[in-house]
């Protein structure tokens, strides 16, 4: 059984952080709502109490049911979680008069307490709480602080409970891993056996249990969450997996054709389905945004449908659900406020009447490339740029033609190519290549020109959420630029985009 720290989320934009930070220790981790604590299996080693919004002098502060968690097994409260404890326990939780948001110098009052092992005397930590704990309950022993924060740690006196009013999970706690290591390895005892290797094999060996002999269907992107999951279905279940890989008509030049004989080299069952006529035929006058990727999701939903049916006794879907997709549909506050319309097969279930397996669904993005490298997927699908999918069509900002297409693939190909040319391609997280409804005057030899405006997108990331415009060399932008004017005929001016998000997001639709 694979043992575990739960995280109990009461909302905190760090609560995911914390999960990664673990996870990174090779120990596993699962993050679960504050007012759904998980039932005690044996394989539960200690609890984490993430931080939030609220103050828990709110009359409707979050409050968990630490009933059979507090004194049974160690637990770490951190910012609202350790004020919880203070406060709901016998101490007091009071507005703050002093500044607590930012860098402080954290000083250890007891050296050789094991949440503090191998942790230097004023470490730097981060402090971000609007409260602060005025008094704690008597059984109760400061064992850090700050110059403004008297409880900047403490422990229960005969129990292994600890609080830190500082987020040891962010960057800029200097030391907050090594204390993280501590509380999930020497005073939860977790072995750090959680690796790629042991993910792959604990994986299929449970693949196997679950589908026996089924035959299974699988939608493939070309992109690395599908990729991985098909692979590790096809360990467990090798030709009973069918893949379907369709071309939308608005994919990276050739990019078709290059990932399916790539998915055939993987020993992946392949269907390929050239459906480019019948998106782009539907996506004829469209303008706006959103009905492009309904018109898109509509038009994969029908023609996977249609391929799935042609197969016989199939029984399951494969998904390449991912764990940040799970932790969103039973978050705390609900689901976030919809940006854009989801763009993969989540209406397939309901529509097709399948079971549904998804093998990554425990796994952050970071993870999922990393078993992706244990299964020896190739760098063309593994170390892919996040791609829309909707494609290019969401990077024409008007409607969309064939010779529009035409002329955003072979700028984006100018783009990518020289990227990985210059050895920039891995050093960025997503990039692009946006066709903008703008026409300008230029001059080509002796001719006046009227021709189209192309933006050029490339941003730095960890996850997406957030986002950083690469600044990207002056020289390798002036080459791309000429590159472009002097190849791609229709294009005659090229811009960077070098806005961040937020308040931009990674895509112009």
């Amino acid at each position: 059984m694979q043992e575990k720290i739960i995280i109990l989320d009461f909302g905190s934009q760090y609560t995911q952080l914390i999960a990664r930070r673990i996870r990174e220790l090779n120990v596993y981790c699962e993050i679960h709502p504050f007012h759904h604590v998980p039932a005690q299996d044996g394989s539960i080693k200690g609890y984490i109490l993430s931080g939030s919004p609220a103050s828990v002098r709110d009359k409707n502060a979050p409050l968990p049911e630490l009933s059979g968690i507090k004194g049974q097994y160690p637990l770490l409260g951190i910012c609202y979680g350790a004020q919880y404890l203070a406060h709901y326990f016998g101490g007091e939780v009071l507005p703050s008069n002093s500044r607590e948001y930012g860098r402080a110098r954290f000083h250890i009052h007891e050296p050789d307490n094991p949440l503090f092992k191998g942790v230097t005397e004023q470490s730097q930590v981060w402090m971000s709480h609007a409260d602060t704990i005025a008094r704690i309950p008597s059984n109760y022993r400061i064992i850090g602080s700050t110059t403004d924060v008297r409880y900047g740690a403490f422990e229960v006196e005969g129990e292994p409970t600890f609080g830190l009013q500082f987020h040891p999970e962010v960057y800029h706690t200097v030391e907050g891993k090594r204390i993280l290591q501590n509380f999930v390895v020497n005073i939860c005892g977790c072995r750090q056996d959680w690796t790629p290797a042991s993910f792959v094999e604990s994986t299929v060996q449970e693949l196997k249990r679950t589908l026996g002999g089924d035959k299974l269907v699988m939608g493939l992107s070309g992109g690395v969450d599908s990729s991985v999951a098909a692979m590790l279905l096809h360990r467990a279940v090798g030709p009973n997996l069918n893949c379907i890989f369709v071309d939308n008509g608005l994919l990276r030049k050739d990019e078709f054709n290059k990932v399916l004989h790539s998915y055939k080299d993987m020993g992946l069952n392949v269907i390929g389905v050239d459906a480019s006529s019948r998106f782009l035929g539907d996506l004829k006058g469209v303008t706006d945004p959103e009905d492009k990727r309904k018109s898109i999701g509509r038009n994969f939903i029908e023609v996977f449908e249609e391929e799935a049916k042609k197969l016989k006794d199939v029984k399951w879907l494969g998904q390449g659900t991912i764990y940040p997709d799970v932790i969103e549909s039973v978050s705390v506050n609900g689901p976030s406020a919809k940006i854009k319309s989801h763009h993969n097969v989540g209406g397939l279930p309901e529509k097709m009447h399948f079971k549904v397996v998804e093998p990554l669904r425990l796994l952050f993005k970071d993870e999922v490339r990393r078993v992706g490298a244990q299964l020896e997927i190739p760098g063309l699908i593994l170390n892919r740029h996040p791609f829309p999918g909707p494609g290019l069509g969401i990077r024409i900002l008007s409607d969309i033609t064939p010779e529009k297409v035409r002329i955003l693939q072979e700028v984006d190909d100018i783009f990518i190519e020289g990227l990985k040319r210059h050895d920039l391609y891995d050093k960025v997280w997503q990039a692009g290549a946006i066709l903008l409804p703008v026409q300008s005057v230029g001059v080509m030899g002796d001719e006046r020109t009227y021709e189209n405006v192309v933006a050029l997108r490339a941003v730095t990331s960890t996850d997406g959420m957030t986002a950083d415009w690469a600044q990207l060399p002056y020289e390798f932008l002036g080459e791309i630029s000429n590159q472009i004017i002097n190849n791609v005929k229709g294009i005659n001016r090229v811009v960077y985009d070098i806005s961040s998000k937020p308040p931009a997001t990674i895509e112009w639709e």
